[in-house]
């Protein structure tokens, strides 16, 4: 921790210790995921219906009843001087309200909320002292950055060899094979040229794309190549890794741009929002993983687990200071994507594909849960058949047409799949519109599972 973090981290504390002596605590809740794991869907749920249960409406009851039955009022805080856009909930509702519904934009930069929950007091001196205040910080952002925070422990020559051997293996080689022709083009002693830099970051930057929108990959550095987020493709990105042959002003000018980009994202992502937080979850879009295919579903783990050392790195000091999280849920997304039988395997099956991050979490003196849920509801239980045989499914209205259909979409396993089962294409994933909700959001937003997650989340602290 350097000497700024650790100033900072100290009054940071000294206020949290303050505000929760005059009843007005707050928690930093990282809602974290891989990009498409659906991080902007559920801060629009967790917010909608905290809002309808402030109003007495019984959209989170395992909350509700974690808490005693005691919350009172919840709204979210007005803006001060902040300089980060706001995320927009309302605009978020208004886009699953519209004809057709749609889901949300892909987030593009960073956003932040608070959301403030009044609670009752538990002593006989609750009808004489002031309600508590318990202040909710959200964040949302892209996630594509997350896969940054693992390559600040590593330098240009170890991230290059790295990424390079990656890229020769599995699905990932024929994506890579135009840019891999152009790094065997180079001469080790290539010039610093800024077209020659520009054509390397275009083609690298293409590969990247290819691998997640094809082949459903999600260890894919550096995040801004993929999302550069509101300032744009800008000179810094314009690096890409080199064999360690390469000696040139070209690999001397790679490194200097590596180099700044992770300062610029230390100082832009990790410092000032990701590098503090009391309670964590983390989102995981296991069925999209399974249905990508067995690489993508083990590179999904992969990534996870490297992500994971921004909670695993954390020494005693920062865990004093709250730098690591006490509470950690790991939480497969669209459980509404399959029938209720098949939700406890998805629960399962994700506690087994973020099996390296829970192990680093877990040394971090965190505690750790395992859900499946869906931040919005899109279907309801049906029955299909099959060969003749009537099997569990879901209805909905598929995205592409808006036709309503029953899905059968196929068994979800407990663990890891055997081999026979990706060969066998035993898993399908369909695309669900959002249902139509009430851009307002007074009545909340239907769920699966976004109550009893939040209760092991931050029940104990209302």
């Amino acid at each position: 921790m350097d000497p700024l973090s650790l100033i900072r981290g100290i009054l940071d504390t000294t206020e949290d210790a303050a505000r929760a002596l005059v009843g007005r605590e707050r928690i930093r809740l990282a809602v974290t995921g891989l990009s498409r794991a659906g991080k902007t869907v559920f801060l629009t749920s967790l917010i909608a219906n905290l809002l309808a249960a402030g109003r007495g409406a019984r959209t989170l009851p395992a909350l509700s009843d974690a808490a005693g039955g005691r919350i009172r009022r919840v709204f979210i805080v007005p803006a001060g001087t902040e300089t980060i856009p706001r995320f927009d909930p309302e605009g978020h509702l208004g886009a699953l309200a519209a004809d057709p519904p749609r889901w949300p934009e892909r987030t593009e930069d960073f956003s932040t909320l608070q959301i403030a929950i009044d609670v009752e007091r538990r002593t006989s001196l609750g009808g004489i002292l002031p309600e508590r205040r318990v202040t909710l910080d959200l964040i949302d952002y892209p996630g594509e950055w997350l896969l940054d925070l693992p390559m600040l422990r590593q330098d240009y020559a170890a991230w290059s060899e790295e990424t390079l051997a990656r890229l020769k293996r599995g699905v990932r080689a024929e994506p890579a094979a135009e840019f891999l022709a152009f790094l065997d083009g180079l001469p080790d002693d290539a010039a610093a040229e800024d077209a020659l830099a520009k054509r390397g970051y275009t083609l690298y930057r293409d590969m990247l794309r290819t691998c997640r929108d094809v082949h459903g990959l999600r260890l894919l550095q550096p995040g801004r190549f993929l999302n550069p987020g509101p300032r744009g493709e800008a000179p810094l990105l314009w690096f890409f890794p080199l064999p360690a042959t390469a000696r040139g002003g070209l690999a001397q000018l790679c490194a200097r741009r590596f180099d700044a980009y992770l300062a610029d994202q230390r100082a832009y992502f990790l410092d000032p929002y990701f590098s503090r937080f009391h309670r964590q979850v983390v989102l995981v879009d296991v069925l999209g993983a399974l249905h990508a295919g067995e690489e993508a579903f083990h590179d999904t783990g992969d990534a996870l687990s490297a992500v994971a050392s921004i909670v695993s790195g954390a020494n005693w000091l920062e865990r004093l200071l709250g730098a690591a999280p006490t509470r950690v849920a790991f939480a497969a997304t669209k459980a509404d994507h399959v029938p209720t039988r098949a939700r406890d395997a998805l629960a399962a099956l994700v506690e087994h594909i973020t099996l390296g991050a829970r192990g680093r979490t877990e040394q971090s003196g965190a505690d750790v849960s395992f859900h499946a849920l869906a931040a919005i509801r899109c279907t309801e239980d049906a029955v299909a058949r099959l060969e003749g045989h009537s099997v569990a499914a879901v209805r909905g209205v598929l995205l592409q047409d808006g036709v309503g259909a029953t899905i059968y979409p196929g068994e979800v396993p407990m663990k890891p799949p055997e081999p026979a089962f990706w060969d066998a294409g035993l898993f399908t994933m369909p695309e669900f519109r959002p249902p139509r909700l009430d851009p307002a959001g007074l009545s909340g937003v239907p769920h699966l599972g976004l109550d009893g997650l939040l209760a092991w989340l931050v029940g104990d602290a209302l």
